[in-house]
């Protein structure tokens, strides 16, 4: 089913690993939604969808006030032997509405390469407009509708599921394509105001670590990341 994308037993520990060294993750997207985010010591931030924690802890590392949901056990249970009881973490299908969270409850969400797994997009905005407070910003990543073409082929504009493997294993994540006017067109018919988009490239510390992740990051795009305001 579409809709059942989240990383459930194996394949939630396989991704927990993966995301904390992986150059996509730790040294792509990671950093890139860090700088979009900037000062949030004591502001009060939900982390929407996750995943094993790693959000959650820098957000925690730089003052902010975390609530972290995401619809796996298996990763809920690393985020948690991540970030102790530092944040309030809770086992939630973002398809269903964020109804343990009071209107205004935030001064932000981090919303880090989940968006493309979510079959219900319009209601998950909807119901981050709600819970974020007026001028209260989101942050969200996914998949570049470029990189997902030079990928899987067919049209540039296909809007199909596809599975793509996990750092080569055995396991792979389902995600929804999407080219860039249907990311950016829903997030603005949800009512957020557009405030900055980026390409994220890697953080130079790739290169001693992995040169051809680094050389390849920093030629082909594999993330977008945006900042939206709640007016």
């Amino acid at each position: 089913m579409p809709g059942d994308t989240a990383y459930h037993d194996a394949l939630g520990d396989r991704f927990a690993a993966h995301a904390e060294t992986s150059p996509y993750n730790a040294f792509t997207d990671r950093p890139a939604m860090l700088a979009l985010a900037g000062d949030v010591a004591g502001a009060r931030v939900l982390d929407v969808g996750c995943g094993a924690g790693h959000y959650a802890a820098e957000l925690l590392a730089r003052g902010a006030e975390v609530t972290g949901v995401d619809g796996s056990a298996a990763l809920l249970r690393h985020a948690r032997a991540r970030v102790g009881g530092r944040a309030a973490l809770r086992l939630h299908d973002l398809e269903e509405p964020l109804d343990f969270a009071e209107d205004a409850a935030f001064d932000g969400a981090v919303c880090a390469l989940v968006y493309h797994h979510v079959t219900r997009r319009a209601r998950l905005l909807a119901e981050l407009r709600r819970v974020l407070r007026p001028g209260g910003w989101l942050l969200v990543s996914t998949s570049h509708p470029a990189a997902d073409w030079r990928h899987f082929g067919g049209s540039y504009y296909s809007e199909d599921w596809v599975e793509l493997p996990l750092g080569g294993g055995p396991h792979a994540i389902r995600l929804r394509r999407m080219p860039l006017e249907t990311f950016l067109g829903e997030l603005l018919d949800a009512g957020f105001v557009l405030e900055r988009l980026v390409e994220p490239r890697p953080v130079a510390a790739l290169r001693e670590v992995d040169p051809a992740a680094y050389d390849k990051l920093t030629r082909f795009p594999a993330f977008l990341a945006v900042r939206l305001r709640r007016p």
